[in-house]
């Protein structure tokens, strides 16, 4: 890395255009403002993207946007605390970043979701629509922890995953030490049969049922997870921590270089 900094609001628009003539990446790290249980910090899905993009910035010598801490998040309405703006406000507001980036010659930007799940369906649709209609020489890609940690997650956790659970908050825990409040973990969780009949998995990282979507409202939330916790954090540690960061960078790392090197007919402009 030749610049001063990986996040692009720690720089000079002359450092960014300097950069700009070698390289092409950005990554935009997207997270969340939300409740997550008596342990976890409001900023966790946050934390998340902002470690996961800042450390794949350091290894690959590309940039970072400043973080989105904003996300679609009104099924957590009923704690306090929880900011969430509208599906259609969060794809609106990453368009716009990117049409930003693709204007001074970013055309490989990736999107690092650290509110694992809940925000994809705006982020898949604000770059699936911009890439078809408006960028097709940019090349984009969605990354998320849920999907970038499926192989390593069931070797490194000791219990079911979900929302407020071990692995999440071992990985803020890991990076952002003091930021979890150890002695405030909990065995609390959801009993995802009575409340979703079966088609719901309680598990982010095991096996599926076949199931289907079911939406909640904040307070009915608050009525069926009065903690907050989904899954239980008491195995939170820092060495789980830093095991699932590290798998998840890794295949980022691996992301960026293989878009660098890509000379197919994505992001090639039509």
């Amino acid at each position: 890395m030749n610049h001063p900094s990986v996040w692009i609001q720690e720089l000079t628009w002359q450092e960014v255009e300097t950069y700009l003539a070698h390289d092409k990446v950005a990554l935009v790290p997207i997270g969340s403002t939300e409740q997550h249980g008596p342990a976890g910090v409001l900023g966790v899905d946050s934390y998340v993207a902002i470690t996961l993009a800042e450390d794949t910035a350091t290894r690959t010598g590309v940039l970072c946007t400043p973080p989105i801490w904003f996300g679609d998040s009104s099924h957590h309405s009923g704690f306090p605390g929880t900011i969430s703006i509208r599906t259609e406000t969060l794809v609106a507001l990453v368009r716009d970043v990117c049409r930003s980036l693709a204007r001074h010659g970013f055309t490989r930007i990736v999107l690092i979701n650290g509110h694992k799940g809940s925000n994809l369906p705006a982020l898949v649709t604000a770059v699936r629509s911009l890439h078809e209609e408006e960028l097709p020489q940019v090349m984009f890609a969605v990354a998320d922890p849920l999907h970038l940690a499926r192989s390593a997650a069931p070797t490194i956790k000791e219990t079911n995953e979900h929302h407020c659970g071990e692995l999440e908050l071992s990985h803020v825990h890991h990076r952002f030490p003091g930021m979890v409040r150890m002695d405030r973990l909990t065995g609390a969780g959801v009993d995802f049969g009575a409340v979703f009949g079966g088609f719901v998995g309680d598990d982010l990282f095991g096996p599926a049922p076949d199931g289907v979507e079911i939406m909640w409202t904040g307070a009915e939330q608050r009525a069926f997870a009065p903690t907050g916790s989904f899954s239980s954090s008491l195995g939170v540690t820092e060495e789980k921590g830093e095991a699932y960061h590290e798998h998840i960078v890794a295949r980022l790392c691996e992301l960026v270089e293989w878009m660098r090197g890509y000379d197919g007919p994505i992001g090639a402009g039509r």
